[in-house]
């Protein structure tokens, strides 16, 4: 693949890493809304920029014609005009607050618990944990797990260091060099329930949003990790 990088921080330059380890190449890397961006040597865009920059990214490839995968969080307010921006350039488009395989997999663990704790006096609760230099907060696997939940359980949103009782609590910490780390506790009076998924290294996310590329290169359409994974199954 001929890969376009939207954002080279720390995670564009790891997913530059892995990608010329597996044979692909980086023919741009784009840090900024000013860069000049020529598509003509690209087959896919991957963005990890940031959340004022992502939204314009996603239109320039779409304008463009060229499939784009992003991992950028905090922009989400303007996700139902991509998809159907999208759908009018007949373009090709995957969003996903986490691409790691592992967290996908997090992912159905934490929509079966739910689920299966339901009709049980559990009060649920998510903690997540990031370097200091992630710009939003709460991370959008958080959201991600909150929005799998709160269809099982009394609460009208979730909220971000909240005690109010109809509303999910997210935790969010900042803490240097810890690439992320998300725990969802179920708490009663009489035990508690967790699960937690803890990301050693940045390669699982940049490995997963490879595969996600790879994966949409030649389709039309939008598309989530699962549809990834169902495929790499």
């Amino acid at each position: 693949m001929r890969i376009a990088l939207f954002g080279y921080g720390k995670m564009g330059k790891t997913i530059e890493k892995i990608a010329v380890q597996n044979g692909h190449s980086i023919v741009l890397k784009i840090n900024s809304a000013k860069d000049t961006v020529d598509f003509s040597q690209v087959d896919v865009v991957i963005d990890f920029s940031t959340p004022e920059a992502a939204y314009a990214n996603i239109i320039k490839a779409l304008d463009n014609g060229i499939p784009i995968v992003s991992g950028t969080t905090g922009w989400l307010n303007q996700y139902d005009e991509v998809v159907q921006y999208c759908k009018e350039k007949q373009g090709s488009f995957i969003y996903a607050s986490n691409f790691s395989l592992g967290v996908n997999l997090f992912f159905e663990l934490n929509r079966y618990l739910a689920q299966l704790l339901q009709s049980y006096d559990y009060e649920p609760q998510i903690t997540e944990i990031h370097h200091i230099q992630k710009l939003d907060a709460p991370s959008g696997t958080a959201i991600t797990l909150a929005n799998q939940i709160l269809p099982f359980k009394e609460k009208r949103k979730w909220a971000l260091h909240t005690n109010k009782p109809n509303e999910l609590n997210i935790i969010a910490k900042r803490i240097d060099k810890v690439p992320g780390t998300h725990e969802v506790c179920y708490d009663s009076d009489v035990d508690q329930i967790a699960i937690t998924h803890t990301a050693k290294n940045r390669e699982g996310f940049a490995l997963g949003a490879l595969i996600a590329a790879a994966f949409i290169i030649d389709k039309k359409g939008i598309f989530t990790m699962k549809d990834v994974l169902k495929k790499a199954t």
